[in-house]
């Protein structure tokens, strides 16, 4: 018996500390002039947005989250294809009938289905209008001289949700396309090395089109301390730093 409870104690208590975990994500709640938007941050670039009924789930990664016990997706944004972004486990759990799934060609191609926009494409999905726009490197590459995110290859999205503009930004660097981002609300910027952006190049972003309020986001180890002080004389911008690392 003894022996018995050496082997069970480790899994309930694994299983209490996950269910505790599922129910610990922080949650923004955000006014628009069409009703309130929900901002569920799940982990790393994976996070959840109710409006008016709806849940849009953005590169939903099953190592965030236990999908089979989050609300059914009525869309599904894909930012690109990496793995910490596209995980056809996630999506195929939560994902019912009329579901929308938005993504990049390479990502349909994997997951054999989707609604397919490309840099520049704008469309109204259930009532929420959606803008993709380019997401990706000028400076950081692999080895071999390619780019960790080649040019026309990912999305980012910009979603309208009455009065309000939110822009996500997939994983890109302050490319010279965010100096065109009007009346952006609220702007989730990547920052760690060596995929995405420094502080300094998310400081400088943020200067390009000035969002309101910025959430520092797929940051893995990096200081999110040195955003805040370069950022310190922009007064006009609210800085959010959540468990997204």
């Amino acid at each position: 018996m003894k022996h018995i409870l050496l082997y069970i104690f480790p899994l309930v208590l694994g299983l209490v500390s996950f269910l505790f975990a599922q129910s610990d994500f922080e949650t923004d709640t955000v006014p628009t002039t069409a009703g309130d938007l929900q901002m569920t941050f799940i982990g790393h670039a994976t996070l959840l947005f109710e409006f008016n009924g709806l849940a849009i789930h953005i590169d939903p990664v099953s190592r965030y989250a236990d999908y089979s016990k989050m609300p059914k997706a009525d869309i599904v944004l894909v930012t690109h294809e990496h793995g910490d972004h596209l995980d056809p486990k996630a999506i195929d759990q939560i994902k019912k009938d009329g579901t929308a799934i938005i993504c990049t060609q390479t990502c349909a191609e994997k997951l054999g289905y989707g609604i397919v926009m490309k840099n520049g494409d704008v469309r109204t999905v259930q009532g929420i209008k959606i803008e993709a726009v380019p997401a990706y490197n000028l400076v950081h590459k692999r080895d071999n001289g390619q780019p960790f995110h080649p040019k026309g290859v990912g999305n980012g999205y910009v979603l309208t949700f009455g009065d309000k503009r939110i822009y996500i930004a997939g994983d890109t660097e302050n490319i010279p396309e965010m100096k065109n981002l009007n009346n952006i609300d609220i702007a989730f910027l990547p920052m760690n090395l060596p995929y995405t952006m420094t502080p300094e190049m998310v400081a400088d972003a943020v200067k390009m089109f000035h969002p309101k309020i910025l959430y520092p986001y797929h940051y893995g180890d990096t200081d999110v301390n040195k955003l805040l002080v370069l950022l310190k004389d922009q007064k006009n911008i609210e800085i959010r730093v959540r468990q997204l690392q």
